[in-house]
């Protein structure tokens, strides 16, 4: 497989003082987004309805949140409006929210359609079948609007997702499902994939509501889920048991994200670096620590507890580096560089939390070549020139490469 490309920076040409002090700003794997989320007209339903079925209108499908790509499986795989009406219909948008709410029959079944913005500068390039070049526009928003489709055949909606599938497959499309972490897109589509995966999982995995039980619904484009207070029962809408949800805001259902912080740590004099390893991984292959970030807890906290839980070694200064969107399901990584204090705060123990199978310090340079000659997916063999028994890295798409990366490169010494 092709190496995928990365974000182009948003601010790479700019001379601000910012980027004087602190270096060119980092894009990572899966942001990038070509995309206007417009997220302020989730609830406008004349524009998301004239969206929907607008000419231009591309559509990326997902199978079991296995992603409809092209032949070389580097390109997502756009279709239009008339390869999904089949199974969303030609008006999924046209009732507004509280209609929704107060027609709501937990009986029968929706798809999942999730708008995602509107690509204003053609910035996208995917192949979307069948789609003309004319300029959707809606007030002073103008561009080709993209949304995500849930196609997994379940239930009732299982013979009309069956049709949508066998069609794109007959387009030369297929759902790439050798992976669950596709990690070959090129940028800005991994962005867009990833975006819509993470909906499209939290929307399947929240059928019911979390404070009564009771069946939700999904509105607001599909970035919300809410607790009708009526069920239909053969045509009436009979009251539900009182629910939390409807009486205060906070309780409405959102997405959520999970921050996780992910850090490269290097030795007080600077010279080494701590990388550890887990035991599904292939042999020799290294990477930086990571874990969840816990209530109550800053983010500089959160980086030296789990350095000391897992390695057992004590972080001093710790300084923000990038961030990375994680999709798998709904994880923001939280990049950091930290420093360990002298002496006895290097010491490796592996004694206080069983995760990692080995945890130890690499010279910069072992480091450094290992980031030329041994980085690869971990479902994927080694790359070729490497040596059997040298260090093995993560992939340039991951953050733990470009924490790495920066480390080695003298990145940090400027900022702790």
């Amino acid at each position: 497989m092709p190496t995928p490309s990365l974000p182009v920076l948003a601010h790479a040409a700019e001379d601000s003082l910012l980027s004087q002090k602190f270096g060119p700003e980092t894009a990572n794997y899966f942001s990038g987004s070509p995309l206007n989320r417009l997220s302020f007209l989730r609830t406008d339903h004349a524009f998301l309805q004239s969206a929907f079925t607008h000419p231009s209108a591309s559509f990326l499908l997902m199978n079991n949140l296995a992603p409809l790509v092209q032949s070389d499986s580097s390109h997502i795989a756009l279709v239009s409006g008339p390869d999904v009406f089949p199974l969303t219909g030609k008006e999924p948008f046209v009732k507004t929210e509280e209609e929704l709410i107060k027609e709501f029959d937990s009986s029968v079944a929706r798809p999942v359609v999730i708008f995602l913005g509107v690509d204003e500068g053609g910035h996208f390039s995917g192949h979307t079948a069948g789609q003309t070049h004319d300029e959707f526009a809606y007030k002073e928003y103008k561009g080709v609007p993209y949304f995500t489709v849930d196609v997994t055949p379940r239930g009732s909606l299982a013979e009309a997702a069956n049709e949508v599938i066998a069609a794109v497959k007959t387009k030369g499309f297929s759902f790439h499902d050798t992976s669950p972490r596709h990690m070959g897109l090129h940028a800005g589509q991994a962005a867009t994939y990833g975006y819509a995966r993470a909906l499209l999982d939290w929307n399947a995995r929240n059928p019911f509501c979390a404070q009564c039980g009771s069946p939700s619904l999904s509105v607001n484009a599909g970035t919300k889920r809410v607790c009708p207070p009526t069920d239909s029962v053969s045509g009436s809408a009979v009251s539900r048991p009182p629910c939390a949800t409807r009486n205060t805001v906070s309780n409405l259902s959102f997405p959520r994200t999970d921050p996780t912080v992910i850090m490269a740590v290097v030795s007080s004099d600077g010279t080494k670096v701590l990388l550890g390893r887990q035991r599904r991984w292939p042999p020799y292959l290294y990477s930086t620590l990571a874990g969840f970030q816990e209530p109550g807890e800053s983010i500089e906290e959160a980086v030296r507890r789990e350095v000391w839980e897992e390695s057992g070694v004590k972080v001093g200064r710790v300084v923000l580096h990038s961030s990375q969107p994680w999709p798998f399901p709904a994880s923001l990584m939280i990049g950091a560089i930290g420093q360990a204090l002298q002496g006895e705060g290097e010491k490796v123990y592996l004694g206080n939390d069983k995760e990692l199978e080995d945890a130890k310090w690499f010279d910069t340079e072992e480091v450094r070549e290992a980031l030329l000659k041994g980085t690869s997916n971990l479902g994927e063999g080694a790359p070729e020139g490497y040596v059997e028994g040298k260090l093995r890295l993560p992939p340039q798409t991951a953050i733990a490469n470009r924490l790495i990366t920066a480390v080695v490169e003298g990145w940090w010494r400027a900022k702790i």
